[in-house]
């Protein structure tokens, strides 16, 4: 009796096939044609593509659900060749076509602004065939971008179709629903804003600022009212163009990558206007300068020093 039954654990899991492997194979492709209105504050975007999906069994695969779509009432779905019959290829295999035209969802964090990077993804399941009996292979044979499709702001890094099986976990509340695993597969495509941008319209003006405000130390101490109005000016020029990008951003309810640099700023340019007081108190009691001068010429090296650097930190940390 322990003989049989040690057999039976040996070879019963041997006779299961896997649930995936007698499911429906499904060659599907992307090849994205349009991508515009990244709305940031609505945290979505607008996609022009085709799909394709190529098959051989009795299930139609084409009963798809855009899982991240936003307003599916107005999708835009059609057959490229207004046919709505699968076409028989000479391999055997049934083809079908759409073009899809919608809105998706896709949650942008901002936190690495203005080196920020987002992975726009389209999803699609069956909601009528579980995991077990329908599969979505990726089709990367075909190209998956528009060549002469270009973003304004934005550069594109890669694109990818990635096939996965979701699992929700839930029966959905019925008892007798045994589905909770269903094929996805999802478009990718990555996108980041161009070096230049941080470089030339963030980082640059801020630059000069910072010059600015910290070359108050280079003048002679005597005068008082032109080393402390450049700190001055320096920091409210810094508010200004701090709350300029700020309103072009989302609520987001922390701090971006550029709030962090502009609070470094903040920092450097407080120390300047402090030593240039602490400097004219000197002055003003008649006490020797030569030093003190020395000094802040040391002192202006380390500031810039430290601003620098502090960028290039914040930059590097993800």
């Amino acid at each position: 009796m322990r003989l049989i039954l040690l057999l039976f654990s040996i070879y019963l899991p041997q006779l299961a096939v896997p649930a995936a492997a007698q499911a429906q194979q499904v060659k599907t492709g992307v090849y994205l044609m349009n991508l515009y209105d990244l709305n940031m504050d609505e945290h979505s975007f607008y996609a022009d593509f085709y799909i394709w999906f190529r098959w051989s069994g009795s299930i139609d695969p084409t009963n798809i659900e855009f899982v991240n779509a936003i307003e599916k009432w107005s999708m835009d779905k059609a057959t490229f060749d207004g046919d709505s019959t699968p076409v028989k290829l000479k391999t055997g295999e049934k083809y079908k076509i759409f073009r899809i035209e919608g809105r998706f969802f896709h949650s942008f964090s901002l936190n690495r602004f203005p080196l920020d990077q987002h992975t726009l993804d389209i999803q699609i399941e069956n909601p009528e065939h579980p995991a077990d009996s329908l599969h979505y292979v990726a089709d990367t044979l075909g190209a998956q971008i528009r060549n002469t499709l270009n973003l304004v702001g934005w550069e594109t890094k890669r694109t990818e179709i990635i096939s996965e099986v979701h699992d929700y976990g839930t029966n959905f509340g019925n008892p007798e629903e045994n589905a909770q695993r269903y094929s996805n597969l999802s478009y990718n495509i990555t996108l980041s804003r161009p070096i230049s941008y941080f470089l030339l319209k963030m980082l640059l003006p801020l630059l000069v600022v910072m010059l600015v405000s910290i070359g108050a130390l280079l003048l002679h101490p005597e005068h008082i009212d032109s080393r402390s109005s450049l700190p001055i000016g320096g920091l409210l020029t810094a508010v200004f163009l701090q709350q300029s990008y700020s309103s072009a951003l989302p609520d987001t309810g922390y701090m971006v990558l550029m709030d962090k640099i502009y609070l470094l700023s903040y920092v450097i340019i407080s120390l300047v206007l402090l030593q240039v007081i602490r400097a004219g108190n000197t002055t003003a009691k008649g006490k020797p300068v030569k030093g003190l001068i020395k000094m802040e010429k040391r002192l202006a090296q380390v500031f810039l020093g430290v601003f620098i650097l502090g960028v290039l930190v914040l930059s590097v940390i993800k």
